[in-house]
Order: structure tokens, then sequence, then C-alpha cells
């Protein structure tokens, strides 16, 4: 079973927090995880102003017992620790965003939390470092590979590759 979780930061010391997130991740992770590249991303459905992101996703099989619930309550718990606050505006700058892109194959439809994360797949910034952990992975309720979705994509957002991210096995 594979987990994808995006990553992103535009206020602070944003390479920094995502780099360290990264590493705060793979305690979720079975036998390592696979991440991506750094990615600078202009800001998406943000207050007028926003600047850019560093973006990342990574991949990886959970540890036993791990579920979707409580990945996301961790997560959550994580963007806390990493300075962010409860928004005043929907998609200010914060500090550190951990979005629970795909837990395999589940499916949960609620006010707070929907999986496979609803608009994972019209975003650039989701889906080209997706693409570098996970070409191959099918997305749930399509029929088709990160790859080929992430080719179907407009190119209005700007994405820039940063740095190569670090595979372990």
């Amino acid at each position: 079973m594979l987990i994808l979780i995006g990553i992103g930061s535009n206020r602070g010391e944003s390479i920094r927090l995502v780099q360290q997130s990264i590493e705060r991740l793979r305690t979720f992770a079975h036998a390592g995880l696979r991440q991506s590249s750094l990615w600078r991303t202009s800001p998406v459905d943000c207050p007028p102003d926003s600047g850019d992101f560093i973006n990342a996703v990574v991949a990886f099989e959970p540890r036993s017992g791990l579920t979707p619930d409580a990945l996301l309550m961790a997560l959550k718990q994580l963007e806390r620790e990493f300075g962010r606050g409860e928004p005043l505006v929907r998609n200010a700058p914060r500090e550190l965003d951990l979005d629970l892109l795909v837990f395999g194959d589940e499916r949960r439809v609620s006010p707070d939390f929907m999986l496979p994360h609803p608009r994972a797949t019209e975003r650039r910034f989701v889906m080209a470092p997706a693409a570098e952990v996970a070409p191959e992975f099918r997305w749930p309720d399509t029929n088709a590979t990160i790859a080929e979705l992430l080719a179907q994509l407009d190119d209005r957002e700007h994405v820039e590759q940063l740095a190569a991210g670090l595979i372990e096995p």
C-alpha cells in the first residue's frame, strides 16, 4: 500500500521547514521513503501577494497499524509544531502544509477529510513532485498514472525544480 503526502511552505525558512518535515515523516514509513526534489511553485488559490511555495512529495509504505485517520491527526500536529496556526483567510501563507494525498486505495468523504485528495490531480505543484516518486502509481478513481495525469495539466502554474531528492531503499 502506497501513501503519498504533499508538503508545502511559503512562510518562514521554507526550504528548511520542508526538509525537516520530511525527516519527521520518516517515522510513519515501514522501511524508508522516497522524496521528490524541492520545487518552487507559484501560489494557487491563495490571497493576493502570497509568496511562492516550496513544495515536495514523499511516498512510502506505512508502518504496521497506521490508519488514514491516525496519520491525518499526526500531520496536523506536525503542522502545529512547525508553527502553523489557524488561518484567518483560506489558503493564507503558512509555515507548513501537509496534505494526505492518497493512502493506498482508501476512500474518505467528510467535511474535514477526503481521500484521495480532491484537487491534487488538478495541481501541477502536486503532480510534478509526485511523478518523481511514483510515476506509475494509478491514482484512485481514475485509470491514469500520475505521469499521465501530469501530462494532461495545462501550464498556467509556474513550477521550477530546485534540488534533487534523496531516495532511500
